[in-house]
């Protein structure tokens, strides 16, 4: 018996009516990139003189730093971002009202101060080093948006679970690592890749304090081409590089998901709170 209880199955004639939405869309989009392939073309952007820069070896070089820079700032601010995410998120989670408080204004606070205003405010005012000033303020923001993913994924365990570990006497500490984080990671995973994603993204910033990463390498080779619009194949070289890294992030996060469900230790734990089953370091009854 198929079915579902959030909505109805649809029939042939729905199912055909989407069909032709779905031809229709396709249709409008391959017309937009056409039309904008058409524009690229009819203003000369893929004439050999505006791509034979970059066969020289220094601009390549420059674009390589670049992206070594950028790749820099984002792994460092991921794993700074994850930590304080996780930091901010057990403080909100905690029994004690006063670090409750103090960590829910800290998250409030820098989720509602814009990025860019933090990295200038630690570049200008700090007088910190450009890597230093991104990489805080990316961390500032990204960790207190992800110690929101981390408390709503814990939140989102089904109450039972915790109550049942707690009934077989388990500590607080004990009944977060063992039964509910792992049954939350799976559902917060998305959501944390995609984060990241921004965080990627945003490392674009540091141009406007003279980090010397990918935005700011592409600027500089733009500005010493000597042709018409030359940032647009500035801007043709960037933009998949950047679309590939974010790309390659998703399928890490497929990738990590597919493990988590084949891993029997996550399956035991997952399951480890039903009746009668104890968990790891539980003392037996």
């Amino acid at each position: 018996m198929t079915g579902t209880a959030l909505y109805d199955v649809p029939g042939p004639r729905t199912r055909g009516r989407h069909r032709l939405y779905g031809v229709v869309a396709t249709l409008v989009i391959l017309a937009v990139l056409a039309w904008a392939v058409y524009l690229l073309i009819d203003t000369g952007q893929f004439s050999g003189r505006k791509w034979t820069p970059f066969e020289y070896q220094g601009i390549q070089e420059l674009l390589l730093r670049g992206l070594g820079n950028t790749l820099k700032a984002f792994a460092i601010a991921a794993v700074l971002s994850l930590a304080l995410g996780a930091v901010l998120a057990a403080g909100r989670l905690s029994w004690h009202r006063p670090v409750r408080w103090l960590c829910t204004l800290l998250v409030e606070f820098f989720r509602a101060m814009p990025v860019l205003v933090m990295i200038f405010f630690i570049y200008v005012a700090l007088r910190a080093e450009p890597l230093t000033a991104l990489v805080v303020g990316l961390t500032l923001y990204n960790g207190s948006v992800l110690a929101e993913v981390f408390r709503t994924g814990v939140h989102a365990v089904e109450r039972g679970q915790h109550e049942a570990a707690y009934a077989l006497g388990m500590r607080k500490t004990q009944v977060m690592t063992h039964v509910l984080v792992p049954q939350a990671v799976r559902a917060m995973l998305p959501t944390i890749i995609s984060q990241l994603v921004v965080a990627l993204k945003d490392t674009s910033l540091g141009f406007l304090i003279t980090y010397e990463e990918f935005l700011h390498a592409g600027r500089l080779i733009a500005s010493n081409l000597d042709y018409d619009l030359p940032f647009i194949p500035v801007v043709l070289v960037i933009s998949p590089i950047y679309i590939g890294m974010c790309m390659l992030l998703s399928w890490f996060a497929h990738w990590i998901g597919r493990r988590q469900r084949r891993n029997p230790k996550v399956e035991g734990e997952v399951g480890a709170a039903e009746p009668g089953t104890l968990l790891p370091g539980t003392p037996p009854l």
